[in-house]
């Protein structure tokens, strides 16, 4: 069983020079060591990061009452409704979806299937383990689209929270006196890893890049870089693509392309996370660090316009959550939050917490499109 800095090393060795997105997706996913395939524990405040599933019940509450508000709208009888969750993680989050479900509104769970796509067995035992109470309700697959086979399409939600921006990354910077972009790569240097700039000709660069008008690169200062996620487009596209009719939803934490593409943003959005503490020395310690990069939301809706979809919404978290919550205390007003749930809604939403970069992306087919 090798290290995700082994299987590096003996990639460069091969090969002089990786893209960084290679050593991305080996410090990350590398099977049974990358840094996700070796600890569950790494999201609250014991690990290394926190996120709106790992402040409380709450977050997943407010999601359930939102699916079930959408579900009641779709027309769908000859299948079992299905709610897709991509990125479970330890299954936490689908757990306070199903109990809430099963609570609140149990003729809509008894009728539904939960599916999560995880392609790691490592984290759908975990899953498994967790989620224990709702079996008989919960699906496992790697692809989206085994959920349905001969390449057809279903009903339904499909979403993620905090997926997109585990995808690995090309990373790209800009040579103001050539006037061209490379890519960065990484090589070995004296025994450790190290940056090295990659040519390239400009179709292999994303389109995002090759099309900037000349203005705004007479500004870019010398070494500004960037990020750009082909995976992530690429998963969202084909989610979009086996959607016959209902919802795709992302939250995430991100920018447009216009303000991801600040010059007051030199180096770009990538960090490393360890025991909540941010680094920008991406190339240390592959696999006990988190790596991360913002979300590029422009992307993400072209690669779903482009597969028929029509966007809802986009906006905040805090909007989001907050337009989830006067509609179910509108449906029933004796519903309040306790003073348990008033904490969590302000971590949540408030700006100095999850409030201030995290976005949500709607998505939607109506059914016969």
């Amino acid at each position: 069983m090798k290290m995700p800095s082994e299987v590096l090393r003996e990639e460069i060795l091969r090969d002089r020079v990786i893209s960084f997105e290679r050593f991305m997706e080996i410090a990350l996913y590398c099977p049974e060591t990358g840094y996700y395939e070796t600890e569950k524990d790494i999201v609250g405040r014991g690990g290394d990061f926190i996120t709106s599933v790992s402040v409380g019940s709450l977050f997943g509450e407010l999601l359930a009452f939102q699916f079930a508000e959408w579900l009641a709208e779709l027309k769908i009888q000859s299948e079992p409704l299905k709610i897709v969750e991509a990125g479970a993680h330890d299954g936490k989050l689908a757990g306070d979806i199903l109990h809430w479900l099963q609570m609140h509104r149990p003729q809509l769970y008894s009728g539904i299937e939960y599916w999560i796509l995880e392609p790691s067995l490592k984290r759908q035992s975990w899953q498994q383990e967790t989620l224990r109470a709702f079996a008989p309700r919960v699906r496992w697959t790697a692809k989206v689209r085994s959920i349905v086979p001969a390449r057809r399409q279903f009903g339904g939600i499909i979403f993620s929270n905090e997926l997109l921006d585990a995808f690995p990354v090309r990373r790209f910077g800009w040579d103001a006196a050539g006037k061209n972009w490379f890519e960065w790569g990484v090589t070995l240097a004296g025994g450790t890893f190290d940056w090295v700039k990659i040519s390239l000709l400009p179709p292999a660069l994303p389109a995002s890049l090759r099309h900037l008008p000349s203005p705004l690169l007479q500004v870019l200062p010398d070494g500004y870089t960037i990020e750009d996620s082909p995976g992530a487009a690429g998963w969202w596209h084909e989610a979009a693509g086996v959607l016959s009719h209902g919802k795709l939803l992302a939250i995430d934490y991100g920018f447009t392309a216009e303000e991801q593409l600040s010059p007051a943003r030199t180096n770009g959005t990538l960090r490393a996370y360890h025991r909540h503490q941010v680094s920008a020395d991406l190339l240390a310690n592959p696999g006990a660090q988190d790596l991360t990069a913002h979300v590029n939301f422009t992307a993400i809706q072209n690669a779903g316009v482009a597969a028929g979809l029509t966007t809802e919404h986009f906006c905040t978290q805090p909007q989001f959550l907050t337009r989830i919550l006067q509609k179910s205390v509108g449906q029933n007003s004796s519903a309040s939050l306790n003073a348990r749930q008033v904490r969590q809604f302000q971590t949540l939403t408030h700006p100095e917490h999850l409030g201030r970069a995290f976005r949500v992306l709607v998505q939607s087919r109506a059914g016969g499109e």
